[in-house]
């Protein structure tokens, strides 16, 4: 079997939130949802993902690191970063989209794409969700990518108080969704990887008060922005 035909499992680009890493949530560890699909897969995983990207840091600085090896599956979640940029452009968004896609096409035999949730960040960032989100969706009907909608994500217990990074069971429900849109062979459900006694009412308790604490923090925030913007104007 020579170099090309041999598969190296799931390719993952992107931001922080495919890059995973962070705070454990009751007892699980904060994993890429990227990782929990090769996991339920059964397959090797490759990450480029680089916190605080945008499209074209894909496109410049992920990209370039592959070699023209194929993959079973190359996943592409971006934009949540360019969406709530003061200086958020769709054509060049639009242009580095359809880049990275191309560029993920030639190397996998499957496409994964990720749309953005509505309810992003404090404040929201509002009108180029969706501007983003037909542009993901249109590059994915041009190369045949499948999509993975999470316009209304955005559960407390899975996303964390800045309203954009998922929790580490939020990286677990983007994975199980992620399986049942791609029509692949799943070996485990990430789900079922998570220590039964991870969930007990104690950490279920401090989570919440934990949650609590720090939403007022970013509530307290907000407000002192308001103010602020008020007195400016």
């Amino acid at each position: 079997m020579s170099a090309a035909d041999c598969r190296l499992g799931v390719l993952a680009v992107g931001d922080s939130i495919t890059n995973g890493g962070g705070e454990l949530q009751w007892g699980v560890a904060l994993q890429s949802w990227a990782l929990w699909v090769a996991r339920g897969l059964a397959l090797p995983y490759t990450g480029h993902a680089v916190d605080g990207a945008r499209i074209r840091d894909v496109v410049r600085a992920q990209l370039p690191r592959l070699d023209h090896r194929r993959y079973d599956l190359g996943c592409l979640y971006a934009g949540v970063n360019d969406v709530r940029a003061p200086d958020w452009d769709s054509s060049a968004f639009a242009a580095d989209y359809a880049t990275a896609l191309a560029a993920l096409a030639a190397r996998c035999d499957r496409l994964l794409v990720v749309t953005i949730p509505h309810d992003l960040g404090r404040p929201r960032a509002g009108a180029p969700v969706e501007e983003a989100n037909r542009i993901i969706e249109a590059a994915a009907r041009a190369h045949g990518a499948l999509v993975l909608d999470l316009r209304d994500f955005g559960a407390r217990n899975l996303v964390m108080t800045d309203h954009v990074h998922p929790t580490a069971f939020g990286q677990v429900w983007l994975a199980e969704r992620a399986l049942e849109v791609l029509d692949m062979d799943v070996r485990v459900r990430p789900s079922s990887l998570i220590a039964p006694g991870s969930r007990t009412r104690l950490r279920a308790l401090q989570g919440d008060s934990t949650y609590v604490y720090r939403r007022l923090k970013v509530a307290a925030r907000e407000l002192r922005h308001a103010a602020a913007a008020r007195r400016a104007v």
